[in-house]
């Protein structure tokens, strides 16, 4: 049988994602509809359910996902247009054997993808890699499934509503970013006690507001803006396929997701003394630091959503979170990242609280750090240059930790060097407890890149 190959860029560590009519285009969603559903079928499975986001060539390619899901003898369950999050849980409720997503998530309007799932798990990392093989192969197997529609947005809305509590009405903005959260978004403020204020809640995937990425804080203008108008107490905003959240306080501040991390973790340990909470390598100190002086256990994880929900079910945590806005809420949920959710999460907690959510970040200890700082190297070099500053590291007495990439402590602060998994580029973030202690560990960090060549960013 004829095989299909896909371009080499497109199957990344975490998801398959291109340029469509460039590197991704609708004979790609066949192939790997075929590809999917032969590994499935191999493993005795056969529900699939798949949904998509709001981006104009997503229809098409859902269209010819299912196409091959069909050929290899899936049953698809078909949940339609909705954040990522939403087809997760329709897994979870119609307890399929996997569930696939079509969408872009946070990136250009011309760009889209696929997230998997299979298991229960993520669906990522050696098994991508096998996805092409047999693609490439075309060692599919042939089968005559079917397809049915599910409406399950009443029941997601509903779960997400279930676990908020707050005796407080409160003063909220919401920003969609016109993304695939838009919907749901609407329905779920619907059902809220208080006053809503709801920015871009239309889907539309040429992202005519802003682009979606609640990480960048140009794209959070408009949120602040609106607190600062109506006097709210905090605004929420959520990326293109509502997986990661992105939040200000009622001062217009922007809380980070290790801060975020750090209110979600006090509250569950005040419930459940002892658990583990596990962070990605990028956040801040004060999170692990702030998790142990709570009574928790914080373990430090690569980066990664993929990489943070399997160590979450290894050590069953029941909370973890990344720098990026992914937060996985295990207790009461899922354990999968629901931006949506976590907003129910951090209203519940600013409800039941006599502390507005500027003083509860104003509380935090406080730090001076960089944003996460990103430039281009070649694929190839970005992983020799983390080995290379490993080997003179390991000649000093550094205190370092090599969980991804290395970070290193010391007198100042923190610095940390990694290799990112889905592009070309090195990442470097540095804090300390003042500007001085700053600056020393990025003349520490330009200096390692120099030893092995590399020109440093100015940052």
């Amino acid at each position: 049988m004829k095989g299909h190959e896909f371009a080499a860029q497109i199957l990344r560590e975490y998801d398959i994602r291109g340029t469509f009519g460039e590197t991704l285009n609708p004979q790609d969603a066949y192939a790997l509809g075929r590809s999917f559903g032969t590994i499935l079928a191999r493993r005795d499975g056969r529900l699939v359910c798949v949904g998509y986001d709001g981006r104009v060539s997503s229809p098409e390619l859902e269209g010819r996902l299912i196409d091959g899901l069909r050929a290899s003898g899936m049953e698809v369950m078909r949940s339609g247009l909705g954040p990522t999050p939403s087809l997760y849980f329709a897994t979870k409720a119609l307890h399929a054997d996997g569930g696939i997503m079509v969408t872009g998530s946070h990136n250009p309007p011309n760009h889209n993808g696929f997230k998997m799932m299979m298991g229960g798990a993520s669906f990522w990392g050696e098994d991508i890699q096998k996805l092409g093989a047999i693609s490439a192969a075309g060692d599919w197997v042939d089968g005559n499934g079917s397809v049915r529609d599910v409406a399950l947005m009443d029941t997601y809305v509903s779960r997400l509503r279930v676990d908020y509590t707050g005796p407080k009405a409160l003063k909220v903005a919401w920003d969609a970013g016109n993304g695939s959260a838009g919907e749901a978004m609407v329905r779920l403020t619907e059902q809220l006690p208080g006053q809503h204020f709801l920015l871009n809640e239309k889907i539309d995937g040429t992202f005519p507001s802003h682009h979606p990425d609640p990480t960048v804080p140009e794209n959070l203008v408009q949120l602040q803006d609106a607190v600062a108008e109506h006097g709210c107490d905090l605004g929420i905003a959520f990326d293109g396929d509502g997986d990661r959240i992105g939040v200000v306080d009622g001062k217009g501040r922007i809380l980070w997701g290790d801060q975020l991390l750090s209110l979600y973790g006090r509250d569950l340990l005040s419930r459940r003394p002892g658990s583990t909470i596990i962070a990605d390598v990028k956040a801040s100190q004060v999170l692990f630091d702030e998790i142990a002086r709570a009574g928790g256990k914080p373990i430090m994880a690569a980066t990664g959503h993929s990489i943070i929900k399997s160590k979450m079910a290894a050590l069953a945590a029941p909370l973890a979170g990344e720098m990026s806005g992914h937060i996985f809420f295990a207790d009461r949920y899922y354990g999968f990242d629901d931006a949506l959710y976590a907003a129910i999460r951090l209203l519940d907690i600013v409800s039941h609280s006599d502390l507005s959510l500027a003083e509860m970040r104003d509380a935090l200890p406080q730090v001076v750090n960089t944003p996460e700082i990103r430039f281009d190297i070649s694929e190839e070099r970005k992983f020799e240059v983390i080995d290379e500053v490993k080997a003179r590291l390991a000649t000093t007495d550094a205190n370092v930790d090599d969980t991804d990439g290395v970070r290193v402590l010391n007198d100042d602060g923190w610095w940390l060097l990694r290799a990112s998994n889905t592009q070309a580029v090195l990442v470097v973030r540095c804090e300390s407890s003042d500007q001085d202690g700053l600056a020393r560990l990025k003349e520490t960090v330009i200096s390692q890149l120099q030893s092995s060549g590399v020109d440093a960013p100015a940052f």
